[in-house]
C-alpha cells in the first residue's frame, strides 16, 4: 500500500480537490493506497472538510495539531502514521503535481528506495527568490556533499527509509535533507511546477529567510567556520592597514588603533551573533519536547475503498 502525507495548513478551499484528483490518480493507476491530511494547527476550515473528505472517501484520514508547529512537523507526523510499505510527501496545494506519483511508485516497485522529485522549472519565483534558494542549497551541498538543486519535498520513500528517517531522535529536522542524508538507492524523476489551484501562498519572504537559517544550522555547523574565516580575513586587512600606517601611508581621518578596534569590533559581533543562534538551538534540543501535539485523529478504514 502507498501512503500519501500532505501538510496542511490552512488549506481549506483545496481539501476537497487535494483528495478526489489523488484518488483519481492512484485509482486509475491501480494502486492500493491511503491519504493522510496533517491539519498544522489551521485556523480556518480545514479539519473540517478532512472529517467531509473521510465520509465520502474512507481510504482519507486525518491527523490534527493543538497548534501550528511547522511544515516538518506536520511532515514528521504523517510519516508516522503511514502504514504503507512505500509513502510519498506532497503538498496539498497541487503545485506537486499528483500525476508524477504512478511514476515514481512504478520506480520504486523497480527497486527504487528513494524517488526524489526534482523541479525542471521553478514556477512563477522571482529572481530574489531563485538566488537565494541557489545559495542555501549550495551551504547545505558544501557541507554535507548532498545534491540539492532543484528539490523539494515531494519525494516518495521505501519503508526503510520511512524508519531510518523516524529513528533520529533530533528536535529540529530538515526533512528535504534528512532524506538524502540517510543513503539508500535512489532515483529522481523530474517535474513541472503546476499553478496553485485554490487559495494564497503561504510562505512570506520573513518566512523563508527563517527556514532556512534555521534548518541550515540544523544541518551542518558551517556557519561557525565561517566566524573563524572571518576573523582570518578581518586580521588579515587589520595586519596590512597597520603596517601601512607605520609606513606612513596616509588613510585618511582614521587612525591605525581606531581600524583595528572597528574591524575587531564588527567581527566579535558577527560571531556571538552566530554561537548564539547554536546555543538557542541546543536549547531547544535538550529540553527533549515533543515536535508536536496531536489534539485530533481519523483514521483510514483500509487500502481499498468499500
Amino acid at each position: 500500500m502507498l501512503s500519501v502525507v500532505i501538510p496542511s495548513f490552512n488549506e481549506e478551499p483545496n481539501i476537497q480537490n487535494t483528495a478526489k484528483v489523488i484518488s483519481g490518480v492512484l485509482d486509475e493507476s491501480g494502486i492500493d493506497f491511503e491519504i493522510i491530511f496533517s491539519d498544522d494547527g489551521s485556523g480556518d476550515g480545514t479539519w473540517n472538510e478532512i472529517t467531509v473528505a473521510h465520509d465520502a472517501d474512507p481510504r482519507v484520514c486525518g491527523i490534527r495539531f493543538s497548534r501550528n508547529f511547522g511544515k516538518e512537523s506536520a511532515i514528521w507526523a504523517g510519516l508516522e502514521a503511514a502504514r504503507g510499505d512505500c509513502a510519498v510527501v506532497i503538498d496539498c496545494d497541487l503545485q506537486h503535481p499528483p500525476k508524477v506519483i504512478p511514476e515514481m511508485y512504478r520506480l520504486w516497485q523497480n527497486g527504487a528506495e528513494v524517488v526524489e522529485g526534482k523541479k525542471s522549472s521553478r514556477g512563477k519565483e522571482s529572481g530574489i527568490y531563485k538566488a537565494f534558494s541557489n545559495l542555501f542549497y549550495k551551504l547545505i551541498a558544501s557541507a554535507s556533499g548532498i545534491d540539492m538543486a532543484n528539490t523539494s519535498d515531494f519525494k516518495l520513500l521505501d519503508r526503510k527509509v520511512i524508519d531510518a528517517i523516524l529513528s533520529m531522535s533530533e528536535r529540529t529536522t530538515f526533512f528535504r535533507a534528512l532524506s538524502g542524508w540517510v543513503g539508500f538507492h535512489s532515483e529522481s524523476i523530474t517535474y513541472d511546477v503546476e499553478e496553485r489551484a485554490f487559495g494564497e501562498k503561504k510562505w512570506t519572504p520573513k518566512m523563508l529567510i527563517k527556514y532556512a537559517v534555521k534548518n541550515l544550522m540544523a544541518f551542518t555547523s558551517v556557519p561557525l567556520y565561517l566566524s573563524g574565516v572571518l576573523g582570518g580575513i578581518i586580521s588579515a586587512i587589520s595586519a596590512v592597514l597597520f603596517i601601512l600606517k607605520c609606513c606612513g601611508v596616509g588613510l585618511g581621518s582614521f587612525g591605525g588603533s581606531e581600524i583595528l578596534l572597528l574591524l575587531t569590533g564588527g567581527l566579535i559581533l558577527i560571531c556571538l551573533s552566530i554561537i548564539g543562534r547554536y546555543l538557542a538551538q541546543i536549547y531547544e534540543e535538550i529540553k527533549h519536547r515533543p515536535k508536536y501535539i496531536i489534539s485530533d485523529t481519523i483514521k483510514s478504514h483500509g487500502g481499498q475503498n468499500d
